[in-house]
């Protein structure tokens, strides 16, 4: 993990040891196929870990947090869908964009009763087609509300909120909501509103993180998405690598197969010497086929090593995540929990 940049703390909870101390909104984005939601489910039972309240928040329809948690489809509403170590709790939200239209209208104009009309005719999602920006704005402002939320005692209803995103390539414009709302409305509701929203999120008490993959791709619109982020102004969070295989070799054998030095011959005799195999033609193929698969495993490794270089550019903490020999199960998103803790992530 590289050394995370300093954050400002607040939001009135518990001092804890992390990299994200202070940070209640974290909000998570990558390229498609990186893991982008599995890592937001991780990170959310993360931060929920020992007796705190976590809402995992999706934007986009997909039902994926359903699906990480082996669940039914979630409706639009908050509810706990998981205990997290130490007995905390994540409660989760699939946000719905017309419903969130409906909490607009109710909010600021008192009339979610017209606005079940209007969506019967189909005025909502007219709107939101013709000014896709609004519909950024209410999935943000939703989330931003949670954030903001207190409960009758002054307390924060919610310890942290982990939204799963955008891919990389539409984050910036995602969450810049003053820029997409700026054609729509330069005063009255919406435009305050925006206001409103644009301050929770380029706020300290946000942070905007990326998944990637040590692949050139995914790197390149990691290190994209950091500069964009930076250009609007918006808090850049850490790198989550994801889907880290473990290195099977030692440094100098790897760089020796990877030039091609790694002898077949050797390995039919560690092969013999081991009893796996006798002086046979077929003892040699064995071997041979076991040194091409070294020699593409320390291929793999010298690209995932310039790749690591590669995020070095974008200053941020960085934080490894395992490739789960099992597949992304409930069982798996607990073990990339804890990998995210020992890590200071959360």
């Amino acid at each position: 993990m590289s050394q995370p940049t300093s954050r400002r703390g607040g939001g009135g909870g518990e001092t804890r040891d992390t990299d994200w101390d202070g940070v209640r909104l974290h909000v998570v984005s990558g390229k498609g196929g990186t893991g982008k939601t599995t890592v937001a489910a991780a990170l959310a039972l993360a931060l929920a870990a020992g007796g705190r309240k976590v809402l995992l928040v999706e934007v986009e329809g997909r039902q994926g947090i359903a699906q990480a948690f082996d669940l039914p489809p979630l409706p639009y509403e908050e509810r706990k869908i998981a205990v997290a170590p130490g007995g905390g709790d994540v409660y989760a939200l699939a946000i719905d964009p017309e419903e969130a239209m409906l909490d607009y209208l109710e909010m600021f104009y008192g009339i979610r009763r017209v606005g079940k009309a209007l969506t019967r005719i189909g005025v909502v999602d007219f709107a939101t087609t013709i000014a896709p920006g609004l519909r950024d704005v209410l999935v943000t402002g939703k989330t931003s509300e949670a954030v903001r939320r207190r409960d009758r005692l002054g307390r924060r209803a919610y310890d942290a909120v982990v939204m799963d995103a955008p891919p990389t390539g539409r984050i910036s414009r995602f969450l810049n909501v003053t820029q997409e709302v700026a054609g729509l409305a330069r005063v009255g509701p919406i435009k305050n509103h925006a206001d409103l929203v644009r301050g929770v999120l380029a706020s300290p008490e946000t942070a905007v993180h990326f998944v990637t993959l040590l692949e050139e791709m995914p790197v390149q619109e990691t290190l994209d998405g950091v500069a964009e982020l930076r250009e609007t102004g918006l808090p850049v969070g850490g790198v989550f690598v994801n889907m880290v295989r473990p290195a099977l070799l030692p440094a100098r054998a790897l760089k020796a197969a990877a030039k091609g030095r790694f002898d077949s011959a050797e390995i039919a005799l560690g092969l013999k010497a081991a009893g796996l195999a006798d002086a046979t033609a077929g003892a040699s193929a064995v071997a041979e086929a076991l040194a091409a698969e070294v020699a593409e495993h320390a291929l793999r490794a010298e690209l995932e090593k310039r790749e690591r270089a590669e995020l070095e550019q974008a200053g941020t903490p960085r934080y490894d995540l395992p490739l789960l020999p099992d597949g992304a199960d409930l069982a798996g998103l607990y073990e990339l929990a804890d990998a995210l803790r020992a890590q200071g992530a959360a």
